[in-house]
């Protein structure tokens, strides 16, 4: 009995459709035209998204010789005098305004960033989270020696900075928080991996891994922690 080809699915075959119709390896085009246009089309692709564009994303429009990580690279040199940049955030790419134009951007345009900043003891729950994820408000709470009131946890999730994770083992099966791909764009981090290591920040007097271990969290932090 032979084996069949298995049938794509309506989104693959879309895909698969999509790709036959664009010329993605542009053969006819000698190498430094063809790096040129793969370049023209990513930039596009990214430029056009709302969000950050992931790797997958950006393969669909060029060759399969086309290495994404040097496209990326001379993407960037192209830009590096001007007003924008491309930076790798929440696992894809995205332009954005160099923030030296901030203030210029405001000026011409009246709009203010109206979103409240974090307070201290909202971020520092926010910096546990990231660090210690999946964590329960118990837990947290624990860490603290105080606390953690669901309003705290509700404005981290208005702010779309956490999520719901798995539910915990322990008894009554709580819900778990974990950052998500807005926490990572907003902090400008491409993954987890890029958050400060430990060390960094027991050396910037922020975190104390044994003081954690010892249960006297709440000693390192302001007194405002509700």
């Amino acid at each position: 009995m032979t084996e069949q080809r298995p049938k794509a699915t309506d989104g693959r075959r879309d895909e698969e459709a999509q790709r036959h119709l664009l010329d993605v390896e542009l053969e006819h085009l000698p190498p430094q035209l063809r790096w040129r246009e793969w370049m023209g089309r990513v930039e596009a692709v990214i430029f056009a998204a709302a969000e950050p564009v992931t790797r997958d994303t950006l393969a669909r429009v060029v060759g399969k010789s086309c290495n994404l990580d040097l496209i990326i690279d001379d993407i960037r040199e192209e830009l590096r005098s001007r007003p924008y940049e491309l930076v790798s955030v929440a696992g894809g790419w995205q332009h954005r305004t160099r923030t030296a134009f901030g203030d210029v951007i405001r000026a011409a345009t009246g709009k203010r960033d109206i979103s409240r900043p974090l307070s201290r003891s909202e971020a520092l729950v926010l910096m546990s989270i990231a660090y210690f994820q999946p964590i329960t408000r118990g837990e947290l709470s624990t860490l603290f020696g105080k606390e953690v009131s669901r309003d705290l946890i509700s404005v981290l999730r208005t702010q779309n900075f956490i999520a719901a994770g798995p539910r915990s083992p322990q008894h009554g099966a709580p819900y778990t928080y974990v950052t998500t791909k807005e926490f990572l764009s907003h902090f400008g981090f491409d993954t987890l991996r890029d958050l400060p290591d430990m060390e960094a920040l027991e050396d910037a007097g922020l975190l104390s891994k044994e003081r954690l271990l010892a249960g006297e969290a709440s000693a390192i932090y302001d007194d405002d922690m509700v």
